[in-house]
């Protein structure tokens, strides 16, 4: 677990150094085993920043898929990452769930209020990002995506009505350094390291994040 701000119980997220997408997306496969594949990436255009898709109002700009085939793109051999990197040093660096991991997603505010929450509560967490979207993923088992309806309705909550959303086969997440837009990088709440290298099963954390997205609505 991080650190928290004293008296606040909010994690504490460090200055984190600069690590290009390249050196990013080769330790991801080389460290982790995860599969990594390029997406988008910004532009100068006019002298504002833009996202490689022409899409002037692209949602996440320099954030997504480049292509429609992105899942068979994807893989987990640090040498076949850098060649691709090599290609397009400033894209972006995605995560296809449902492999290694899955993720559930909540709103920054809930995440934090279910950080403090598991910290209480002594569990272990595996890697957590937190993008400029304001949305923070939890990383944990794959498989999630089909357990959590059910489980938030075993808490009684129906899934409709909390701002929870598991990411399994068929998505995928930025990782750091990747930036959206001008609206900063995607950053690690709770970094990759040896000691989470085995993740959570979901049962654990769906508990405390409904909890802290009914508080949040």
């Amino acid at each position: 677990m991080e650190e928290t701000i004293p008296g606040t119980g909010t994690p504490h997220i460090p200055q984190q150094r600069g690590t290009s997408p390249l050196e990013a997306a080769v330790r991801y496969a080389e460290e982790r085993h995860w599969d990594v594949f390029p997406g988008t990436w910004l532009e100068a255009v006019d002298g504002v920043q833009r996202c490689s898709c022409g899409e002037p109002t692209c949602a996440v700009p320099g954030a997504h898929p480049a292509c429609e085939d992105w899942a068979t793109r994807a893989t987990g051999s640090a040498t076949v990452a850098r060649r691709m990197w090599q290609q397009r040093p400033t894209a972006s660096v995605l995560l296809p769930t449902g492999r290694t991991f899955d993720a559930i997603e909540v709103p920054e505010t809930a995440g934090f209020l279910a950080l403090a929450r598991m910290e209480r509560m002594e569990l272990s967490l595996g890697p957590v990002t937190l993008a400029p979207d304001r949305r923070m993923r939890f990383f944990v088992l794959p498989g999630a995506a089909v357990k959590v309806p059910g489980l938030v309705r075993r808490l009684g909550w129906s899934p409709r009505s909390l701002d929870l959303t598991a990411l399994g086969e068929g998505a995928y997440v930025a990782a750091p350094p990747t930036r959206f837009g001008t609206r900063g990088a995607v950053q690690w709440v709770c970094r990759p390291t040896p000691a989470n290298r085995w993740l959570p099963d979901v049962e654990e954390l769906v508990p405390p994040l409904a909890y802290a997205c009914g508080r949040d609505r």
